[in-house]
């Protein structure tokens, strides 16, 4: 007796194989899974990106025409203080005689600052034994005994050129990227 009430049968694939439904149930079930994955991840990525006030800080401008010779400003830089100080000529040469001294963290005045610009010394203002903010920026604050800065917390001393001179700290006070945009602006980071 023929069966007329047979189960349909799969139709032959290009290739050769069947194709059930069961196969394209599974395709349906992975490329949802794959959207759903995707929906969740993506989210989840996007959140590690910077925040727009992050992004603002990565830069910033200072106007250096109201800082006088001997003065010394601080500015905020991807939320790190760092130090603007004009030197008088009396620092920059003390700076330059040091070259020759004792130093734990040996660098030369002249790779700190700016050709034609030597005036100007621009550090971020981080002690680099445990990350104190060190005094000095201030004429009332105390300098230490090279005239550059000095860290209270455990007794780093810092030259006019930010190196380290005294103390703790392993390294000199670390210089930001940071280019002049004119005579008196300079753009950090």
């Amino acid at each position: 007796m023929a069966d007329s009430a047979a189960a349909p049968q799969a139709a032959p694939h290009a290739g050769g194989a069947e194709v059930t439904k069961r196969d394209f149930l599974k395709l349906v079930t992975a490329a949802g899974a794959a959207v759903g994955v995707g929906a969740i991840v993506w989210p989840l990525v996007d959140s590690m990106n910077p925040s727009a006030d992050v992004l603002a800080l990565s830069s910033t401008t200072v106007d250096l025409a109201p800082v006088t010779a001997g003065q010394a400003i601080t500015v905020m830089w991807r939320g790190k203080p760092v130090f603007v100080r004009h030197r008088t000529p009396e620092e920059i040469a003390k700076a330059k005689a040091d070259d020759k001294g004792r130093l734990p963290d040996p660098a030369l005045d002249a790779a700190r600052v700016k050709p034609g610009k030597e005036q100007w010394l621009i550090v971020v203002g981080i002690c680099t034994h445990l990350g104190c903010v060190p005094l000095g920026n201030r004429s009332t604050e105390v300098r230490g005994e090279y005239g550059g800065w000095f860290c209270p917390c455990h007794g780093s001393h810092y030259d006019t050129s930010g190196r380290i001179r005294q103390g703790p700290a392993p390294a000199n006070l670390a210089v930001p990227p940071y280019a002049f945009e004119g005579d008196t602006k300079i753009k950090i980071g």
